[in-house]
């Protein structure tokens, strides 16, 4: 017969683990909605039951010891662990609903946009879309799958390589045959350079100055223009003729085949990060988001 394991009290944990967290019984007293005695009182109980000591207490200041440092990542993980748990005892009560989290620019420009085949498909499934420029906590914020653009470094996800990117100009149909029409790269010069200064992140991507100095364009000063802040913004600002603007081929896709984009030059640059589907593994269980899952692959390849 299995000997039953036998695990320190979950209540004495979890005040080390916020404990640890915040460095102070009083923020994590504040988080657990207990006074920081009880926090001090659990820490202690903890501390008693191991047989070692977790924090040093110097000038009314906390750190951990070396012992508690070791711990603690596997601690969070475990709690972690448990929260998925309890949300997939829990999934009745919203097995219909499926979370997606995704950046707001990909949401509008890529994803949204397809999502009514998705419900056609799968009437039975409610999807709710969170746009955040954060990345979501799947363990505290309810998500069941995320978008996420990047190197593809997800650790404890399930990660698929969903869609590859790559940069060029972009501009309104009007700009090709108006004022100035955009024929060469030379005549740049008389046109609004529009800027994408999203926190991506990601050096491999060119900005104007880098892809004019690159392209071979000369007399274009790539430092001048308008900037936006997320991806969706610079790629309307083009749509309405405000300038020209270095477009990620993924999100300027559908304005592209709607006609509302046009290329002005067939130059594109390759970058290196891409569009990954990320998960926990508990949630590939759920028939939910494998459906999702075999959705956006069918689109991906649709797109290569």
């Amino acid at each position: 017969m299995t000997e039953p394991r036998k695990l320190p009290p979950l209540n004495a944990l979890r005040a080390f683990e916020a404990a640890a967290r915040h460095l102070s019984f009083t923020k994590a007293a504040e988080e657990l909605h207990v006074t920081p005695g009880a926090v001090s009182q659990q820490v202690k109980a903890l501390e008693e039951y191991l047989g070692l000591t977790l924090f040093r207490r110097l000038n009314r200041a906390l750190t951990l010891t070396e012992e508690a440092e070791h711990c603690l990542p596997t601690l969070r993980e475990g709690f972690d662990k448990l929260t998925e748990a309890t949300q997939l005892l829990t999934a009745t009560e919203t097995q219909n609903r499926l979370s997606v989290s995704a950046a707001p620019s990909f949401a509008s420009k890529w994803l949204v946009p397809r999502l009514g085949k998705f419900q056609q498909d799968h009437p039975d499934i409610d999807v709710w879309v969170s746009a955040d420029m954060e990345l979501a906590d799947f363990a505290k914020d309810g998500v069941d799958v995320a978008i996420r653009y990047g190197a593809g470094t997800y650790p404890g996800l399930h990660i698929e390589r969903l869609l590859t990117e790559s940069v060029f100009p972009v501009c309104s149909p009007d700009l090709l045959t108006g004022q100035n029409p955009l024929k060469s790269l030379e005549d740049l010069a008389h046109h609004t350079l529009l800027h994408d200064s999203s926190p991506d992140h990601d050096e491999s991507c060119p900005d104007w100055p880098m892809w004019l100095k690159a392209s071979g364009a000369k007399h274009v000063d790539g430092n001048r223009g308008l900037r936006f802040n997320q991806s969706s913004l610079v790629l309307e600002a083009a749509i309405s003729g405000r300038g020209v603007a270095l477009a990620k081929s993924t999100l300027a896709t559908t304005d592209l085949a709607a006609g509302r984009l046009a290329k002005p030059f067939d130059i594109a640059v390759p970058i290196e990060f891409a569009y990954y589907v990320v998960c926990p593994p508990s949630k590939l269980a759920l028939p939910k988001v494998q459906q999702f899952m075999e959705w956006v692959r069918r689109l991906a390849a649709d797109a290569i």
